[in-house]
């Protein structure tokens, strides 16, 4: 049985005519005659009784085209969700992001994707970087908005969507805290909170690099995952820390960021979109094009990268 059986049936049904039915099918009368027999014949029952020219549904035939209906109708929406997703316009895209992303990123993403493909699904999951480019890497992710600059497997490209800067963080009444600007060398004087080299290497690296640059060894007294548990500790007085400056959207006022003179330019940072070019389905594209649109690309050879 095949969906043009169904569809010459339903429309002799509706026109109960057989005439009329060709005429609207763009066929010959005797052809669909014929297809009918063999419709009838295929289901073990007639669904019509033929009197002269006059034709009417039997009983069987009632049933047959109430659910003959329901799978044209089926098909049509598998016709148009198979089309839809095809064009990037429907389907589910699973998006992996770091805690920082939420600062400014995602409230600015979102709203905006979801307006413009709102038949998108979107699975959204937050953990580490590390977590995220092992999700991408075993494709149980689409698309992870992760720190940068970070290691990565080669088959992952990058898109840089937020940069950033290093600013201090210092707990509110600290004797830096008075400056308008604090340097590398005073900031070594102090504990430092940083990031655990095995779970978030990109943003420990950078903060090593900074301090390398400048000349300084920064005295590690704690260290943490997330950007969010840094300032936390900061603000306990645990310590000073280098943190993203995006995150003082969402900081206490028990703390105060300060810029950091004389920051050198290989130390920054920021968030890029990571991808797998060969095994993007056409949802997970239109995320990456609306991200792209809303800020600066660059291409993958461009964004740093550490060592893990």
């Amino acid at each position: 049985m095949e969906l043009r059986q169904l569809k010459q049936f339903c429309t002799v049904a509706e026109m109960l005519s057989f005439r009329r039915a060709a005429e609207r099918l763009h066929m010959a009368q005797p052809p669909l005659s014929v297809a009918i027999r063999k419709l009838e014949a295929e289901l073990g029952a007639e669904l019509f009784e033929r009197r002269g020219r006059t034709i009417r549904l039997t009983p069987a035939g009632l049933e047959a085209l109430r659910t003959a209906r329901r799978v044209l109708t089926d098909a049509d929406e598998v016709r148009t969700a198979t089309r839809s997703a095809a064009k990037g316009e429907s389907g589910r895209v699973r998006v992996g992001f770091v805690g920082s992303a939420t600062y400014a990123l995602l409230p600015r993403l979102l709203p905006v994707f979801r307006a413009r493909y709102p038949n998108i699904e979107l699975e959204l999951r937050e953990s580490t970087n590390i977590e995220l480019l092992s999700l991408l890497e075993s494709e149980r992710l689409d698309v992870g908005l992760v720190r940068f600059p970070t290691a990565s497997a080669s088959a992952l490209q990058f898109q840089i969507v937020e940069r950033d800067v290093f600013q201090a963080l210092l707990p509110k009444g600290h004797r830096l805290a008075a400056q308008r600007e604090v340097t590398l060398k005073s900031l070594a004087q102090e504990p430092l909170i940083d990031y655990a080299s095995t779970k978030v290497p990109g943003l420990h690296a950078m903060v090593m690099l900074a301090f390398q640059h400048a000349g300084f060894s920064p005295r590690v007294a704690q260290e943490a995952t997330q950007v969010q548990t840094v300032m936390s500790l900061v603000e306990s007085g645990l310590g000073v820390a280098l943190v993203p400056s995006v995150s003082s959207r969402l900081a206490s006022k028990n703390v105060v960021f300060r810029p950091i003179r004389g920051l050198p330019a290989a130390a920054s940072i920021g968030i890029a979109l990571a991808y797998h070019a060969e095994k993007e389905s056409a949802a997970a594209r239109r995320f990456r094009e609306v991200a792209g649109e809303m800020t600066p690309a660059l291409s993958s050879r461009n964004a740093p990268r550490v060592r893990r």
